[in-house]
């Protein structure tokens, strides 16, 4: 699955999307997209990305407490 970042446009390939579901983990580990060589793992936060279409990502994957409100 890929997502951008907020602030640059990047594109960021998810690696493990289990974890970009989990309200109980602020980041997840992804692969920036930018230039022609494979970039390495990095930790990316959640409240940075956003889906490609500039849609937020669902509370649901970043507020464990979401069902309270």
């Amino acid at each position: 699955m890929f997502l951008k970042r907020k602030d640059n446009d990047d594109m960021i390939e998810i690696i493990d999307l289990e974890t970009l579901a989990d309200p109980a983990l602020p980041s997840v580990m992804g692969r920036q997209h930018a230039g022609e060589e494979m970039q390495d793992e990095e930790s990316f936060e959640k409240e940075d990305l956003e889906f490609p279409s500039g849609e937020p990502l669902p509370r649901c994957w970043l507020d464990l407490h979401w069902r309270e409100d």
